[in-house]
């Protein structure tokens, strides 16, 4: 496929566009995972986190397929998103009276990295369709999409310390997006095939779950000593 030609610019603004629609949630992690952080710092993950969502991107492309068909792999990759959506709801008070070290921007973008990876399962699929192959394309689009996810996880951060309950919103979306995840997995697509209502059942119950989750460990660290 030559730049010159009309499909390449087609299949650009496909994934251009699928990129726009589906980095949302990622945008929510990233603000999640780095809302506690001093500015400077929030920067920092905010650029890297987005950066290697990227990179994580155009790899499991060249596997995904195959990663969507072993059984029990999105199950698992499920289960951990609603580890990781529960423990972004904890309390970060602690961290904003005594500061926050580089461990804590460490941890921000880890968590960032293992949270895309099992998110992006899905989206590099739909990016993959659209490059019809085309590995150039591939790479210009999802490197395109890197300012999408920049401007979008400095927005929710924002939002998120204008109106704090942006975080229980963002925190339920992972917990669905967990929950979409968990169902999707290759060994239960004859119980969604026979069951269709389950896919929306189960992502419902993954938002309940992170938020009761969240709460709980809210609820602990309120009555933990100093």
């Amino acid at each position: 496929m030559d730049f010159g030609e009309q499909a390449f610019w087609v299949g650009l603004i496909k994934i251009v566009w699928i990129n726009l629609i589906l980095s949302g949630d990622n945008a929510v992690v990233i603000a999640l995972a780095a809302r506690a952080l001093p500015p400077q710092q929030q920067r920092k993950a905010i650029v890297f986190g987005s950066g290697a969502a990227v990179v994580l991107r155009v790899a499991l492309t060249l596997v995904a397929a195959w990663l969507m068909s072993v059984p029990y792999l999105q199950i698992l990759g499920g289960l951990l998103l609603l580890w990781i959506g529960a423990q972004l709801l904890r309390n970060d008070d602690d961290e904003h009276e005594h500061g926050v070290t580089h461990d804590s921007l460490f941890h921000a973008i880890r968590t960032i990295l293992v949270a895309d990876l099992v998110m992006s399962l899905d989206n590099v699929i739909a990016v993959a369709a659209a490059a019809h192959g085309s590995t150039v394309l591939l790479i210009i689009g999802l490197a395109l999409s890197i300012p999408l996810v920049v401007f979008g996880s400095t927005l929710m951060i924002r939002l998120m310390e204008r109106f704090p309950m942006v975080v229980v919103f963002g925190a339920a979306l992972i917990g669905w997006v967990g929950g979409e995840t968990l169902i999707r997995d290759a060994a239960l697509t004859p119980m969604v095939n026979q069951w269709p209502w389950l896919h929306w059942a189960v992502a419902a119950v993954g938002a309940v779950l992170v938020l009761a989750w969240g709460k709980r460990m809210q609820q602990r660290q309120a009555v933990e000593p100093e």
